[in-house]
């Protein structure tokens, strides 16, 4: 009978162990969020939150935002928005490797509507167990409610800075217009603002935000919404 060899011995402990680690982390943390999800809903359920927000007065529908608009949101924050079911692998793999490699919680590959269920429902804290808790919304707001619908809902609770709450706020407050007359430039401008609006606010930093428009509009040229001539021509180059 062979023997194993004591190197890869080693591994398969070792895999072996790390899979508990990950099993037993992943059901605590598991279980807290869905304690958290549950004290969310017995408090205010998804379907009065979003009957709240859109009997706002201004609350801006779908079919009233500019297109390019629409585009550029979905473009710099979750260009796979519309076809996937509310979470992007993806994205989260590709956070958690920024994370790991700086040693921070500072990416967490958030789709749109994890940033709905988080507006509505929970804190800005950084916790495992309430990235968890949004995903139970999530799965639930996705399955009954359209991607346009989340839309509406994620611009009209996004802050934009300067204490506007919802695109109908940011673009009086900003332009002066409905967002419906929004030019090109200040669509871009407003789609990068929830990011960071403390830093991408026109009202804090003129050049911050015009340099978030830029990036917003290289995020579309490379999806393919716009061409580079088009962004550089919305840019004023």
């Amino acid at each position: 009978m062979k023997k194993r060899h004591p190197v890869r011995k080693f591994i398969l402990t070792v895999f072996a162990l790390l899979t508990c680690v990950v099993l037993v982390v992943g059901i605590y943390f598991g279980a807290r969020g869905y304690k958290m999800y549950q004290e969310a809903m017995s408090q205010t359920s998804i379907e009065e939150m979003v009957d709240t927000v859109r009997g706002e007065e201004h609350f801006t529908r779908y079919d009233d935002l500019p297109e390019f608009y629409i585009n550029a949101v979905i473009s710099v924050e979750d260009h796979r928005f519309m076809e996937h079911p509310g979470i992007d692998p993806i994205a989260i793999c590709r956070a958690l490797w920024t994370d790991l490699k700086s040693m921070s919680f500072e990416e967490g590959g958030s789709t749109i509507t994890q940033q709905i269920a988080k507006n509505l429902f929970f804190t800005q804290e950084k916790l495992v167990e309430r990235k968890v808790a949004e995903i139970f919304v999530v799965f639930a707001m996705e399955h009954e409610y359209s991607k346009e619908e989340l839309f509406e809902l994620y611009v009209n609770t996004a802050y934009f800075g300067s204490g506007y709450y919802g695109i109908y706020a940011a673009a009086m407050g900003y332009f002066d217009k409905l967002p419906s007359e929004l030019t090109r430039y200040e669509a871009a401008m407003l789609a990068g603002v929830p990011n960071a609006p403390s830093a991408y606010s026109p009202d804090v930093s003129e050049e911050l935000a015009e340099q978030r428009t830029v990036q917003v509009l290289s995020s579309m040229v490379r999806h393919e919404l716009i061409t580079q001539e088009e962004a550089d021509g919305i840019a004023g180059k």
